[in-house]
């Protein structure tokens, strides 16, 4: 019954936060377990932001935009080293190369999952960041979950979110982001 198996252990917590164990992350979301997630929000100096399109064969969401990059934070992980790993993974990038590298909050997802026949149910915790790319710093995705990479202005962005382009983690994010 679980999504597909991907052998990475991923935390599961009490409310509160206390670890207790850790899971499959195949099998979080059939069971409806929390999981903690990391996203970047990437800035170039002059107003555009930088986006991903997603792989036309990840399981979820495939071919719909992201944020710069996106990730579960695993239970080896802490949240910096989640998003360490995963920017580099994503898009190629270290985090020292980026500029104004700041906590931008965290916003709570939950909505059923289609894993499992449709019978599980995502809970998720996604802690966002955003920094500044600097010129001349282009992504270059490592892990081949990303189709392509584009920077648009941010009326292009608030367009693609009215029409839906967005995945509902990214579109979440990015309301944080404007202050919606």
């Amino acid at each position: 019954c679980c999504g597909p198996w991907r052998d990475e252990q991923l935390a599961v917590c009490t409310p509160d936060g206390r670890r207790l164990a850790t899971v499959e992350r195949g099998a979080v979301r059939v069971l409806g377990l929390a999981t903690q997630a990391v996203h970047l929000v990437g800035c170039r100096a002059g107003g555009a932001l930088w986006v991903q399109q997603r792989s036309f064969t990840k399981p979820n969401n495939p071919g719909q935009w992201d944020t710069l990059m996106g990730g579960m934070v695993s239970a080896a992980d802490s949240l910096h080293e989640a998003l360490a790993r995963e920017t580099w993974e994503e898009a190629g990038m270290r985090l020292e190369q980026l500029q104004a590298l700041a906590a931008g909050g965290h916003v709570q997802f939950t909505q059923p999952s289609s894993e499992a026949g449709a019978t599980g149910y995502m809970v998720e915790r996604i802690d966002w960041f955003h920094a500044t790319v600097p010129e001349g710093v282009v992504p270059v995705n490592q892990d081949g979950e990303v189709a392509r990479f584009e920077c648009i202005t941010h009326g292009e962005v608030h367009e693609r979110l009215a029409r839906g382009a967005f995945t509902p983690e990214a579109a979440l994010v990015l309301a944080g982001f404007y202050g919606w």
